[in-house]
């Protein structure tokens, strides 16, 4: 925290490099929340420029009071809010999740956890959009729910409610696809 207050006072004494730190330390997390809340990578990058744009145009009049990466986590939640409402479509998240692969993983492994994240993909993807922002909000942008509520503009028991009532069809939805996957998986082919 002291670290990102020392390197916003630098980019409001005119450092540019003290820009390219904060994007360092927080860019690659900023791009996977924006991928998973846009469901493409491209899209994701555009709003990452942007926030990081109009951060540093309006930083003489930017005041940190509380976490910097949960203030720009906010931004891209919001300008991916913005950009999702104005296609009008349903975001698919597919294979844009990062999986975390453990040291010199063996092939199986490896198959597994891709496996693992597809699934965990598709029971995101079926999830209403607020939903869906709300556990990336509090899962990879690591913000609070009072922070969540003030970002989607709704009162901190329904961020809570919907955050609950996300994770209740997460795991019926990864359920029933891991019953299907038992039961298909005992098939023999002959």
């Amino acid at each position: 925290m002291q670290q990102d207050r020392f390197l916003v006072e630098r980019l409001k004494r005119g450092d540019a490099q003290a820009l390219c730190c904060i994007y360092d330390k927080y860019g690659s997390a900023l791009l996977a929340l924006g991928t998973k809340l846009l469901g493409e990578r491209a899209a994701a990058e555009d709003v990452l420029h942007d926030v990081f744009l109009a951060f540093a145009e309006h930083i003489q009049r930017f005041e940190l009071t509380g976490s910097l990466r949960s203030y720009l986590a906010k931004c891209v939640a919001n300008r991916s809010r913005d950009r999702f409402r104005r296609r009008h479509k349903t975001v698919f998240l597919g294979d844009g999740i990062p999986t975390v692969i453990s040291p010199q993983p063996g092939p199986e492994e490896v198959a597994e956890q891709d496996d693992e994240v597809r699934r965990v993909g598709r029971a995101l993807d079926a999830l209403p959009y607020e939903q869906r922002e709300v556990v990336l909000l509090r899962t990879h942008g690591g913000m609070k729910f009072r922070q969540i509520a003030a970002v989607q503009g709704v009162s901190v028991n329904t961020a809570q409610g919907r955050y609950r009532y996300a994770m209740e069809k997460l795991r019926a939805l990864l359920d029933v696809e891991a019953d299907h996957a038992r039961c298909t998986g005992y098939r023999t082919v002959g």
